[in-house]
């Protein structure tokens, strides 16, 4: 479907998001003869681009399949290039229209329609609407002074612009987990800063005894039950939980791991209803529609800030009983 075409035609959903999910959705809807499009803010699968470069996946290979295609991988767990270039080739496959860089800006009904604008100057006009926006865009804030210095990011990608320095990574899961020692094996000083006791219950298993391994040995400084609460050029000032005693910790960078949450304020200005808490959408837990009718979640998006309860492996199956009750409601004529 040309851009123009697009633009003009009435399509029968729109999917939001071009990660796995979205992709995913997109499968199900040519397979039941949909009019449909797939618009992507960034690259495709983007949150997985902007995965740490040597990141292994916790699932194996057939938990992150889409579509029945196989995916082909040379190690017990997949590696974030192998997704990459997975996602890429079933993007290809099955042809599906996929408008990336393309960031939408409002979604609002026009009658028995809903017009999505994009910021790109595009408008769609479309039966039913698809959210499977993710969560990686949006970083849980700290909260403190020297947040938005320019040595500190919530993300991470690879360890050579560190080589030689002192790193602060803040967090107890995975993310900080494979950050530290990644950071660690590449000769950087690295203090791992946690505001529990102890790691996260979810730490892959192959990494907890590297990491405390690690720690016991001074190789990496743990600070547990500790908190940053400000930051400077050169130097971070935490608080110990337990005592209230405040110190002050030299270092060059500083790795935010905090957590992701859904974009709350695109969700809103859709009518969705989120709890103020959790920030989890209001939907049918068997259609997945929201309070908006003809506006559905799909993936992670659907546990809000509970980020640790939808992944790849359960997020594709939304796609299935999303794509039936658009066909059974609102597209009823639709011809696979």
């Amino acid at each position: 479907m040309s851009q123009t075409a697009a633009s003009q035609t009435v399509l029968d959903t729109l999917i939001i998001g071009a990660g796995p999910t979205g992709l995913s959705c997109g499968i199900e809807a040519q397979r039941a003869g949909l009019r449909f499009l797939i618009v992507e803010k960034g690259a495709l699968v983007d949150s997985i681009r902007r995965f740490p470069t040597n990141m292994v996946f916790f699932s194996t290979a057939e938990n992150l399949e889409l579509g029945g295609i196989p995916f082909p991988s040379t190690h017990p767990r997949p590696t974030r290039q192998e997704a990459l270039q997975y996602y890429r080739r079933v993007c290809e496959y099955f042809r599906l229209p996929v408008r990336l860089y393309t960031p939408v800006t409002s979604v609002a009904r026009e009658g028995g329609l809903f017009r999505v604008s994009t910021a790109t100057g595009e408008e769609f006009s479309t039966r039913t609407v698809i959210v499977a926006t993710g969560y990686f865009d949006q970083p849980n804030p700290l909260g403190i002074p020297g947040e938005e210095l320019p040595h500190v990011t919530h993300y991470y990608t690879e360890p050579y612009g560190y080589v030689h320095t002192r790193v602060a990574v803040i967090g107890g899961r995975n993310s900080a987990v494979e950050t530290a020692l990644e950071l660690y094996r590449h000769n950087a000083r690295v203090f791992l800063i946690h505001r529990r006791a102890q790691l996260g219950e979810s730490v892959k298993y192959w990494l907890k005894p590297d990491i405390e391994n690690r720690i016991r040995r001074g190789e990496i400084q743990a600070f547990f039950e500790t908190v940053v609460e400000e930051i400077q050029p050169r130097r971070i000032r935490l608080r110990e939980l337990p005592t209230g005693r405040q110190f002050w910790l030299e270092v060059d960078f500083v790795i935010a791991h905090t957590g992701y949450r859904p974009n709350a304020e695109l969700l809103r200005s859709m009518g969705i209803r989120l709890d103020p808490h959790t920030l989890i959408p209001a939907y049918d837990p068997d259609t997945f529609e929201t309070n908006v009718p003809g506006i559905y979640v799909a993936g992670s998006v659907v546990c809000g800030c509970e980020t640790w309860n939808v992944f790849i492996e359960n997020g594709r199956a939304h796609a299935l009983p999303i794509i039936g009750d658009i066909r059974r409601r609102y597209c009823p004529t639709a011809a696979p």
